[in-house]
């Protein structure tokens, strides 16, 4: 895709199948399987150009992934063709620099939380705890409408979130300072600033806001236009569409592949091949 650069493609099928189980979509632990088979055989020397396309995923597992890529890769870059949300966000703010469309978009880090089969944040679940605290010091008959909803939580998950926030940042944050902003006059308040400004729910106010180029940008973020190159532009979206097909009339529910023979593939009924 770049001149003599190693590629991996790591694609989900999150828009065309919502309704399969998550696991199926999401970055998960077993992904790291499918990093190495992609990667057999590859020039660590000439870099990584990593296409990704995702709704995001585990935290344990998203870092595993990094610091596998980053043992392997010298210089990164990502290139998003549409999606990279979530934990896909965390991914691209470990590489050199992040390639985005026009209608490319990274999302808030806030980690998600699984209960009761239902994704949560993590801040919000902080700041709810936050909002009983202040409201019951107020008025203390306020204790009886927040009763069953903190009986239903416990203190056990709000200590689990606030952890989960902190790990989140932390990681996002050296990992900045190590890589994108490391050539910065202080590389390490870049990182926990720009890693705090993605970690802020309570500014952007949705898991799913969008982040776009400009936005990235202006924040801090190195940032590179897709646009500016008519050629990758052309080879990025053909190769977006042809896996939305894929998609569309397979039981695949993400591929992370280097070219043939060195792909892996996760289905609908959980088979990995």
């Amino acid at each position: 895709m770049r001149g003599g650069t190693n590629v991996i493609v790591y694609s989900s099928a999150f828009l065309q199948k919502p309704s399969v189980q998550s696991e199926a979509l999401m970055i998960m632990p077993e992904d790291i399987n499918g990093f190495m088979a992609a990667m057999t055989g590859m020039n660590w020397d000439a870099g990584l150009t990593l296409v990704l396309h995702t709704p995001g995923g585990v935290t344990m597992a998203t870092q595993s992934i990094v610091d596998y890529l980053r043992s392997k890769f010298s210089k990164m870059e990502v290139v998003v063709p549409v999606f990279a949300m979530s934990a896909g966000t965390m991914i691209a703010l470990a590489s050199d620099r992040i390639v985005l469309g026009n209608h490319s978009q990274l999302g808030p880090i806030d980690p998600q939380l699984q209960m009761n089969g239902r994704q949560h944040s993590a801040r919000a679940i902080v700041e709810q705890f936050v909002q009983a605290h202040d409201e019951i010091l107020q008025n203390p008959l306020a204790a009886h409408v927040w009763a069953p909803i903190l009986a239903s939580h416990g203190p056990a998950l709000l200590q689990y979130a606030q952890d989960q926030l902190d790990f989140s940042e932390g990681i996002v944050a050296a990992w900045l300072t190590k890589f994108m902003k490391s050539a910065d006059p202080d590389p390490v308040a870049e990182g926990k600033r720009i890693a705090r400004y993605f970690n802020d729910a309570s500014g952007h106010k949705s898991h799913d806001k969008r982040i776009g180029r400009d936005e990235a940008y202006e924040v801090g973020v190195v940032v590179e236009s897709l646009e500016a190159n008519q050629e990758l532009q052309e080879v990025v979206l053909t190769l977006y569409n042809v896996l939305t097909i894929l998609f569309e009339q397979t039981s695949v529910t993400k591929i992370i592949t280097s070219g043939p023979g060195r792909s892996w593939l996760k289905h609908w009924t959980g088979i990995t091949s």
